[in-house]
């Protein structure tokens, strides 16, 4: 496409040089500039790409598109706007043909629940006939074509041009997690959603936001200005967790209707006869298209609430009941939420994504209502994240185990035993026993806590003290097959682990 073509319908902006130029790749990374780029030189936190523009038109860049015309660049066209990474995304969706122009485009944000709920959704519009392309945390898929996940939500030219490779391979609608980064540095501008989905929101990333209400002000980005209908799509809604203390702000604001879920008060979207097991879940679903009886592999509470918002979802897109019972029914095993590692020992082992207090909170709880035996929690923190959330999950992990196993998580550049002790601060005022590693070879008699900073040999311990009908948590890795030590990444999967530490141990 000409650069004239991709400018065109953007506002405010000021141009010079030759917009006839064809542009056949875009970026705002330098590094990746190829001939025929258009460079987007964006102020950053860590740099200010248009430090970069020279470097950029050397590397052969057809053109830039900057803020500050003082970097404008000579013997190439420049285009001045007046916010680049809005401008980026909408140019980079017309790059790529507009694929969520004429497609259904679910976004889902929230601290916790994304990564099921996209997968709820993903099973209830194959049920309806439209095969969906997911983008989340673990990978952007759709059938055989699965593409890593740099991030939650990429960069709007990586984001578009993978909508493009999962349109062009037969996906007929899109869900994706929508993160607080990528709303806030409009990532997902240029992005035409139907149905935004609420989930919750808890403590988390506060070393970027800083504050609550700066992160509740990221989230409420899809619903105040990318949910405002639109000739592409004059029909959107917004599906919101009612049971959330954040969810009558989030629906007050709302620039479309709003589909209500929750399994307290009468939302639009309600649960009754709720049946709880460790089998999964049971339940009617009242919606105001008529009652849905399911049955759900899915554990506890908040499964149950990722089932109504993937319902309000449905219910909002107009899809028939028939298909939202069977996505319920039918969906796919999610890696690493509440996943289970086969043994021959009668002990219920379960990895999960739990990061966060909140989602340590939910799964704990929801381990107290089935567990016919001892708890025993492994978890521990990620390095260079808000640290603020450690001694908030070590109390409740703590408070929730008969035992907990505090360990390492990604310590990154962070010392881990200083992570570690921080955790250890939100479980001392709870004077539970703290045990030695090599105390608990005999096995605990009591209520308590051990620190041990190998995640290893952590798995085996745990793992090692569990008899038949325990149930042992591997909690803050999920489907990561990674740890962050340092600047390195090597290889680590607790689900690995976990099944190499009960194959070792089998008697």
């Amino acid at each position: 496409m000409t650069l004239r073509e991709l400018i065109e319908k953007l506002s405010d902006t000021e141009s010079h040089g030759d917009t006839s130029v064809d542009i056949r790749s875009l970026t705002c990374d330098s590094r990746a500039v190829q001939p025929g780029a258009l460079f987007f030189a964006l102020p950053g936190a860590q740099a200010d790409g248009h430090r970069y523009i020279g470097k950029a038109a050397a590397a052969g860049a057809a053109a830039v598109v900057l803020e500050d015309t003082a970097f404008a660049p000579a013997g190439i066209p420049w285009i001045r706007v007046v916010d680049g990474r809005a401008a980026m995304g909408r140019i980079a969706a017309l790059f790529n043909g507009d694929p969520t122009a004429t497609k259904p485009l679910i976004g889902i944000t929230g601290t916790n629940g994304k990564t099921t709920t996209t997968y709820l959704v993903e099973a209830i519009l194959a049920a309806a006939g439209k095969p969906a392309a997911v983008l989340g945390t673990i990978s952007y898929r759709f059938g055989a074509i699965t593409i890593g996940a740099s991030h939650t939500t990429p960069e709007s030219t990586e984001l578009q041009s993978a909508f493009r490779q999962l349109a062009d391979a037969g996906a007929e609608a899109f869900v994706m997690e929508v993160s607080s980064h990528a709303l806030e540095q409009k990532r997902v501008d240029g992005c035409h959603f139907d149905v935004g989905i609420f989930s919750n929101l808890t403590r988390d990333h506060l070393d970027y936001h800083i504050t609550m209400e700066s992160y509740l002000e990221a989230k409420c980005r899809l619903f105040t200005d990318l949910l405002r209908p639109s000739p592409e799509k004059p029909q959107r809604r917004a599906a919101i967790n009612m049971d959330d203390p954040y969810g009558e702000r989030v629906a007050a604001r709302c620039a479309c209707p709003v589909v209500s879920f929750g399994i307290q008060g009468r939302c639009d979207v309600r649960p009754s006869s709720v049946v709880s097991s460790v089998n999964g879940i049971s339940a009617t679903l009242i919606t105001p298209a008529g009652d849905i009886d399911f049955t759900s592999r899915l554990l506890g509470r908040f499964n149950l609430s990722n089932i109504l918002a993937a319902a309000a979802a449905g219910i909002a897109l107009d899809l028939p009941l028939g298909a939202i019972k069977s996505g319920i029914e039918n969906h796919a095993t999610i890696p690493g939420r509440m996943e289970r590692v086969a043994n021959r020992r009668g002990v219920t082992c379960l990895v999960d994504y739990a990061h966060t207090g909140d989602a340590l909170e939910n799964v704990l709880a929801t381990l107290q209502e089935i567990a016919t035996g001892r708890i025993i929690t492994l978890f521990g923190c990620g390095g260079d994240r808000d640290n603020g959330k450690r001694p908030i999950m070590g109390r409740i992990a703590a408070s929730m185990s008969d035992l907990a196993i505090v360990t390492s998580d990604n310590p990154r550049s962070e010392d881990p035993a200083v992570i570690m002790e921080q955790v250890k601060g939100g479980i001392d005022p709870l004077a539970l026993r703290q045990y030695q590693p090599d105390e608990l070879t005999a096995g605990f008699a009591e209520k308590g806590f051990t620190l041990l900073e190998n995640r290893r040999q952590a798995i085996r311990l745990a793992i090692n003290l569990a008899r038949p009908g325990d149930l042992v948590l591997l909690a803050g890795k999920g489907h990561e097959d990674y740890q962050i030590i340092g600047t390195a990444k090597q290889h680590f999967d607790d689900r690995e682990e976990a099944a190499a530490a009960f194959t070792e141990n089998v008697t």
